[in-house]
């Protein structure tokens, strides 16, 4: 799908209630009234497509890259909480007392019954904890799968506790069309944790995958194999990712993204480098060939297939280097002309990978912690790197692909931004935003 039309349709689905309430709603309240119910219904409208933008749907990520999907999620959810906040202190100085005789309808005020109101504070309470929870995830000690189970059944909770408060509390909230469109929307909303959790797990279990290898590359990189198990295998482009469930049943938690870091064009084999981080990372030496796995993908847009630059500039930090891998390796088994530059940087010398085979290509090796024999750049992928080893015309026409550490993306983007390149030929994958 189309960015532009997937921005109309995000605004279409979260500005809706506005527009029904409006259409159906009867005479307008004052207009402090109507602003707490207006932010209120688009703070639900809001959660409510967050379920959608997390649901790992490849029309949606491959269209725009599931980096940029996430960073959506994440921004829309605190702007939700902000709203949701916000909603009930608007309503300062309203009747209280339930509903009146002469308003049967509740054209001029909403039910203060508190049965109706519960919901609605609880929801209230549990929203920041949810959001709060995701923003400091990296500084927790508990491991991803406990998190993720957190954060599903808190939002589903959150959800439901928001449905009844807006269609039993809310005064636009019981006309007919919008329950039911609030009814749709959580249903849609509901689909998605479906589509995560059992679709795409029962649609795994039909394209097994098995451990054809495993291999320490450096002191914390391993390189995974794995082979299709009585299927054809994937079809994905260089670049891509997907994520990984080894040695758990499909519908189990224990699932995370990796890039993959082979080439198409190799054949139905796929490999991946992964870096020791911790939970399944931490167990890569317990792993042995013939362990089942399954695979959720693939998903990304870092990909350079359909591009016309003369020339590639890939900027790689650490891990960072296995989706590069996997469009270098692609590009050189399909004898494609474009030239290539690869800026790889790490820490020490040891963790560089796969160096007889990169050694073959225009290379750029940098480390901040070189030996003493070190020959190549060290420091770090900065401004002043670049400028050293890039021309004015590969700033401006070529395409730039990077993945690494968010700040190492971040000084690389800025810099080439300001040294003239479009911003449309500067390619990035993120995973880590606060």
């Amino acid at each position: 799908m189309k960015p532009l039309f997937l921005v109309l349709l995000y605004l279409l689905a979260v500005l809706a209630p506005l527009i029904l309430s409006w259409k159906f709603g009867g005479e307008p309240r004052p207009f402090r009234h109507e602003l707490a119910s207006g932010i209120g219904m688009l703070a639900f409208s809001m959660i409510l497509a967050e379920f959608v933008l997390s649901g790992r749907f490849k029309r949606i990520s491959n269209g725009i890259g599931m980096d940029l999907t996430m960073r959506f999620h994440q921004i829309m959810a605190r702007t939700a909480l902000g709203f949701a906040l916000l909603h009930p202190f608007l309503y300062t100085g309203a009747p209280s007392g339930g509903t009146r005789p002469w308003d049967t309808t509740r054209q001029l005020t909403i039910t203060t019954d508190f049965s109706d109101l519960a919901t609605g504070i609880a929801a209230f309470v549990l929203l920041p904890g949810l959001v709060l929870l995701a923003v400091g995830r990296t500084q927790l000690d508990y491991k991803y799968e406990t998190w993720r189970l957190m954060h599903g059944i808190g939002a589903l909770l959150i959800a439901f506790l928001l449905l009844h408060h807006a269609t039993y509390a809310g005064r636009y909230g019981a006309l007919p069309v919008m329950a039911w469109f609030w009814l749709a929307m959580t249903g849609i909303a509901v689909g998605s944790l479906l589509h995560v959790y059992l679709i795409a797990p029962l649609r795994q279990r039909a394209k097994r995958w098995r451990v054809a290898s495993i291999a320490r590359l450096s002191p914390k990189q391993w390189g995974l194999t794995l082979a299709p198990d009585g299927h054809a295998g994937m079809d994905y482009k260089a670049g891509q990712f997907v994520w990984l469930n080894v040695g758990h049943s499909p519908y189990s938690l224990h699932v995370n993204p990796f890039s993959i870091s082979s080439a198409p064009a190799s054949g139905p084999d796929v490999s991946f480098i992964i870096k020791e981080l911790g939970d399944f990372t931490g167990t890569l030496d317990q792993i042995t060939p013939g362990t089942r796995a399954y695979l959720d993908g693939p998903y990304g847009s870092l990909t350079v297939e359909g591009r016309t630059e003369p020339g590639i500039v890939l900027v790689a930090g650490g891990v960072g280097i296995a989706p590069l891998l996997g469009i270098l390796r692609q590009m050189r088994l399909t004898g494609d002309p474009r030239k290539i530059r690869l800026v790889y940087g790490n820490r020490r010398q040891e963790q560089i990978i796969c160096r007889k085979e990169l050694d073959g290509q225009e290379v750029t090796y940098v480390l901040s912690e070189p030996p003493q024999n070190w020959e190549g750049e060290t420091g770090v992928i900065d401004a002043m790197l670049l400028d050293r080893i890039l021309t004015p015309e590969q700033f401006r026409q070529w395409l730039f692909v990077l993945c690494g550490p968010a700040i190492m993306m971040d000084v690389v983007e800025e810099h080439l931004i300001a040294r003239g390149t479009p911003s449309n030929r500067i390619l990035s994958e993120r995973f880590d935003y606060d």
